[in-house]
């Protein structure tokens, strides 16, 4: 019996201390050696942090895109959806009151011609993407608010677009910080 409980204590004993800490060091120093020194990409401009390129911000200017709603108020310590099945009365209230003011900054779009990513949060709660086709939904507000021509934006919106990785793997996408901070520079 000793043969087997004193080797299995000292594996225990091995596995924690590793687990514990040398795991957690290993990582920590692969994270430092990485783009960001482990606290993500960071998006800077004129010195200043405008944001993270994997972490969504909200925007309710009607001069910018708007991205997807998020269940945690985008704070990245608290990731997480809202875990409310789509038959829950809160949850139906929430979109419908999403649609209800998308339909109000946007009154030339028809209901049923919102993509479901405008109102409907991720399981991250932190989605920083959407579709072509959410973002060229939006273009008709952000042309009559800053006076660009609707073709100048649909320009803008297929030259930030990320396609799939090797043409298959992956939607098409759209960074709605990147797009914002492109349609800041244009004129």
């Amino acid at each position: 019996m000793k043969t087997h409980i004193i080797p299995a204590l000292k594996l225990t004993l091995v596995l924690l201390l590793f687990l514990s800490f040398g795991y957690t060091l290993i990582v920590c120093g692969i994270s430092y050696l990485s783009t960001g020194k482990g606290e993500g990409k960071k998006i800077i401009q004129n010195g200043k942090v405008l944001g993270y390129e994997y972490i969504g911000q909200h925007f309710t200017n009607d001069k910018y895109f708007c991205g997807r709603p998020s269940a945690n108020n985008y704070d990245a310590s608290v990731s997480g959806g809202s875990n409310k099945s789509t038959t829950n009365t809160d949850y139906i209230k929430t979109v419908k009151a999403r649609i209800d003011t998308f339909l109000i900054h946007n009154p030339e779009i028809k209901k049923s011609d919102i993509p479901a990513e405008l109102v409907t949060a991720s399981g991250s709660g932190l989605d920083p993407d959407i579709s072509p086709e959410a973002a060229f939904i939006q273009i008709p507000r952000i042309a009559k608010v800053r006076k660009i021509s609707i073709i100048k934006l649909q320009e803008l919106v297929k030259k930030n677009t990320e396609h799939p990785l090797f043409g298959i793997f992956g939607p098409e996408k759209i960074n709605v910080l990147k797009l914002n901070i492109a349609l800041d520079i244009i004129k």
